[in-house]
C-alpha cells in the first residue's frame, strides 16, 4: 500500500518492519539487512527514508538523553498517534452543533473559485504561448 507498483521497496519495507519489530533493542545500523535479505543499498535507503518520513520508523541519536547511551532505529508511535488524531478529527466533523453551514458553504465557494482561477490561469498561459509563436 505504501509502495504501489514497486515490489522491491515493498519487500524492503517488510524486511525493515519485521527486523525492527522483533529486535530486542534498537537496531544501530540497518546495513545488515542488505546482506541478510539480498536488498540493494539504494532500495533499502529509499525505503527507510520513506518509512521515516511517514513516521513509521525513527532514528534515535546517541545525543538523545531520553534513551541513555542507546542509539539506532526503532519503530515509532508517531504514525499511530497521527491516525488516532485524524480519526477523532473526522468524528468531530459529523457534529453539526460545532460548525455553521454558512461557513462550510463559504469554504466550498473558495475552493471552487480557486479551482476556476487555476484553470483560467493555465488557459491564459497556453493562449499566450500560442500568440507568441
Amino acid at each position: 500500500m505504501l509502495f504501489p507498483h514497486n515490489q522491491n521497496q515493498q519487500y524492503a519495507a517488510a524486511c525493515i518492519f519485521f527486523e525492527l519489530k522483533w529486535a530486542k533493542d534498537m537496531v544501530p545500523n540497518l546495513a545488515y539487512i542488505e546482506r541478510k535479505f539480498n536488498i540493494s543499498r539504494r532500495i533499502l535507503q529509499r525505503t527507510r527514508a520513506k518509512l521515516s518520513r511517514l513516521g513509521l520508523v525513527e532514528h534515535i541519536s546517541y545525543l538523545n538523553n531520553r534513551y541513555g547511551d542507546k542509539h539506532g532505529w526503532r519503530l515509532s508511535s508517531r504514525f499511530e498517534c497521527a491516525l488516532n488524531q485524524l480519526a477523532h478529527k473526522f468524528a468531530g466533523f459529523k457534529d453539526t452543533e460545532i460548525g455553521s453551514k454558512e461557513k462550510d458553504l463559504m469554504l466550498v465557494r473558495f475552493a471552487d473559485a480557486r479551482r476556476n482561477t487555476v484553470n483560467y490561469k493555465s488557459a491564459n498561459i497556453s493562449d499566450e504561448v500560442i500568440k507568441d509563436e
